[in-house]
């Protein structure tokens, strides 16, 4: 036993004697930088990369066996040395187990990479630096096991390479303090990951290993920094392409100036990753993100929203799916659905479900204070909706809509663009007020300032530049973007409520494109009658053109009236209106003041309400018949038919024709009506015509021939009773008339009684002898005429 054991001791001290006789041998005669010639042939052979070697290599034994090189800069082939070298690093380590190496493997312990600087760039073609890299790689792919053994070994290894496998498991990899540019002018991104550093350990590919990592991304365009941290347990599938990623942790904090000042917030974990490179077959499943985001536009808290889903890719078939989509957030948002996608990676299309649970959108619109001045209230505080969507990167389309909006639901198609250029609806719904959800009449001023800042701050929520926002709110219509809008759209409403009136089987049809939009129908029932209108508006021309044809049949005037204004109607009866405007402005009282175009219209079976006509025509023809009205007389003014045909010319309608047939009387006359403020004025005759109509009065036929004027003029939110008055200078010219013309008439009336009596046959006889034949006759009619 104690001649075995001292066999051992000396086989022992025999191998420590050549361990420490080969350390000695190799760190006195050895010198590792004489293998750099080789290092960087070997690098130019295999990756085609020039490499500079400008630090010492050497060999470490304690505590473990390892190789460092320091100081090495790499250049891509043709690439100017005055140039950013496209890899660089400052010190590189790498080192292996001694044990494995007593049994013929290499066993790498770790692996260290300090101060790395890579340059990566994509020109405007889309071709990367790198991709000269791996086509230079793949063409000497199966020369690059044996590539630097010949260096790394003696001259035994060099007949047969492989007799020194590596073992790949590495107990820790480091990298500290590195930096990475990438560059893409077809983006137009330049984006750096500073202060990188990296940590994995026990790496295998049989086995899922921790990786952690952290850095800095800077970003020049677009301007941001963002703090980023990443965290999973990774497999490597080397062999057969499966890698896979679990309990996946992303984590960043940017900082956008162009944004907020205040830092953005994600967070993104996914439970399993799965990425089949082979078969270019992807899985994520388990991903939930979150956000806390600032913004100029939201008020308060920062906006928080959640979204979950689970999916799946197949790059080979160009195909994806979403399953399970939920995204929900602050103020009750919950969205929930699937997406499928296909021609993945040249026109994405997609297809699937959405749900929009009710919230009140009201609530939104103040986080983004972009809340319009509403009418009511509770306007938007109710917005659900479900539908197929399909679309594109450009645009989304609602198939089968229905959209809950404040108690009301409205079905059909809806499709919309996502810059905001095109918009496509068919739609159906029970009943819209559209008041709600206008500013309130008392604050629907020419130039209201809060309606201004209104239609501004929603235009800018929506993605619109603030200059541009302004601009429009201070405009009635928002003309740039409908000079590049293409619209197509059909409503259909049982019951519409605008401007205080009220339509029932509504149907509007619009159209347009390049700057030309269309009215091409609108239809409804209005007030026991019916509406019809067309219309269209250029925005190309400057200023803009819009033209209205429309036409009113058998409209009640007093409903509609009392409706639109809140007053009483002065008026009552059924309109016929058809009118032809055009204006060439972009603000409402402008609108108003550039209306040019001709209308028709007529009222029947009407009345002048406060105010009665008759009884002061009537009354005044009593006293011209010597006699006084005793009758009893009603408040307003019954007519039978009004009409008149109007030449409208910069919001001034004037007419030549305006006729009123009230029972017993009829008026004619001539005036205008200034559209914008309201106002006009008509001089009329009145003149009493007969009727059987038992309520009008009853005059003279010498009446019946007379004119009497009367003068209108006023205001429509004015008093009807002060509206008209007797013109008296003419009227008392007219009495004189009427006077003269009764007494001369009683006159010659009288003369010619006392010629019958005076001129007796002898005395015509002797008149005609003298004067010639019928001069007494022509006599006495000249002595009538005096009085006439």
């Amino acid at each position: 036993m104690r001649a075995l054991l001292r066999a051992l001791l000396a086989v022992v001290g025999v191998l420590a004697l050549i361990v420490v006789g080969a350390v000695v041998y190799i760190t006195t005669f050895f010198d590792p930088n004489d293998l750099k010639p080789r290092l960087v042939e070997a690098v130019r052979e295999q990756s085609g990369l020039e490499l500079d070697l400008d630090g010492p290599l050497s060999w470490s034994f304690y505590p473990r066996l390892g190789f460092s090189v320091e100081q090495a800069e790499a250049w891509l082939p043709e690439q100017s040395h005055e140039n950013a070298p496209f890899a660089a690093f400052d010190r590189a380590e790498v080192s292996v187990a001694f044990a494995p190496l007593l049994s013929g493997e290499v066993a790498v312990e770790g692996l260290t990479l300090d101060g790395m600087r890579l340059n990566l760039a994509r020109d405007a073609q889309g071709q990367g630096n790198w991709n000269v890299l791996l086509d230079h790689m793949e063409d000497n792919g199966e020369q690059a096991e044996a590539a630097l053994a010949p260096a790394s070994a003696g001259p035994g290894l060099e007949q047969n390479p492989g007799s020194l496998p590596v073992a790949l498991d590495i107990a820790s990899i480091k990298v500290r303090d590195s930096q990475v540019r990438y560059r893409d002018a077809q983006r137009n991104l330049d984006l750096t990951l500073k202060d990188l550093g990296l940590d994995a350990s026990n790496v295998s590919p049989d086995a899922a290993f921790p990786l952690q990592m952290a850095f800095d991304l800077v970003s020049q365009t677009p301007a941001l920094t963002s703090e980023i941290t990443f965290k999973s347990r990774v497999r490597l599938g080397l062999s057969d392409g499966r890698y896979e990623l679990n309990k996946m942790t992303l984590e960043t904090s940017t900082q956008w100036p162009a944004l907020s000042e205040k830092a953005q917030g994600i967070n993104l974990q996914v439970g399993h990753v799965l990425a089949e490179t082979p078969q270019q077959h992807y899985r994520f499943d388990g991903v939930k993100l979150d956000t806390r985001l600032h913004h100029p536009a939201v008020t308060g808290k920062p906006l928080g929203l959640s979204l979950g889903f689970d999916g799946e890719a197949d790059l080979a078939d160009q195909t994806a799916q979403l399953r399970d989509i939920a995204l929900s957030g602050d103020d009750g948002l919950n969205l929930t659905g699937t997406l499928s996608f296909t021609e993945l990676l040249t026109t994405p299309q997609y297809t699937g479900q959405l749900k929009l649970a009710p919230l009140s959108l009201r609530d939104w619109l103040k986080r983004f204070d972009a809340l319009p001045n509403t009418a009511s209230d509770e306007a938007l505080s109710e917005v659900a909706l479900t539908s197929p969507v399909h679309g594109d990167l450009q645009r989304i389309n609602f198939a089968d809509l229905s959209l809950l909006l404040d108690g009301e639901t409205f079905t059909g198609e809806l499709g919309a663009g996502f810059g905001g250029q095109w918009l496509s609806f068919d739609l159906q719904g029970e009943r819209l007020d559209l008041d709600a959800y206008l500013p309130p009449a008392d604050s629907q001023g020419e130039n209201s300032a809060a309606d201004t800042e209104d239609t501004a701050a929603i235009l800018e929520a929506l993605g619109v530049s603030p200059a541009y926002a302004a601009a429009e709110g201070a405009g009635l219509l928002p003309v740039d973007w409908l000079s590049g809008l293409t619209l197509d759209g059909r409503l259909a409403l049982d019951t519409l409520t605008a401007k205080g009136m009220t339509l029932t089987d509504v149907a509007l049809r619009v159209t347009g494109e390049d700057g030309r939009q269309r009215l091409e129908s609108l239809s409804a029932k209005l007030y026991g009658g019916t509406l019809d209108a067309q219309g269209s508006l250029d925005v190309s021309a400057s200023p803009l053109r819009m033209a209205v044809t429309e036409s009113l049949s058998n409209v009640q005037i007093a409903p509609l009236y009392a409706d639109v204004t809140g007053k009483e109607s002065p008026l009552r009866g059924q309109l016929y209106l058809k009118s032809d405007v055009t204006s060439r402005t972009n603000r409402l009282a402008s609108l108003k003041r550039h209306l040019n175009g001709t209308a028709a219209l007529r009222i029947d079976d009407g009345a002048m309400l406060d105010v009665n006509v008759s009884r002061q025509l009537c009354t005044a023809a009593a006293i011209l018949d010597g006699e006084q009205s005793d009758r009893e007389w009603s408040d307003d003014t019954p007519f039978d038919t009004l009409s008149a045909s109007l030449d409208i010319t910069n919001g001034v309608a004037r007419n030549e024709d305006l006729t009123i047939r009230i029972p017993g009387i009829e008026m004619t006359g001539a005036g205008m009506f200034n559209i914008p403020t309201e106002r006009f004025a008509y001089d009329l005759k009145a003149r009493f015509i007969d009727t059987a109509d038992q309520s009008a009065c009853r005059v003279t036929s010498r009446l019946q021939q007379v004119s009497l004027p009367v003068h209108c003029e006023g205001q429509l939110g004015g008093k009807p009773g002060e509206w008209c008055r007797f013109d008296r200078e003419a009227f008392q010219d007219t009495l004189e008339e009427l006077a003269k013309d009764k007494a001369k008439r009683e006159a010659s009336e009288k003369l010619g009684e006392v010629l019958e009596d005076k001129l007796d046959s002898d005395t015509v006889r002797k008149i005609d002898e003298t004067l010639g034949e019928g001069a007494a006759q022509e006599l006495g009619d000249k002595l009538r005429g005096l009085f006439k």
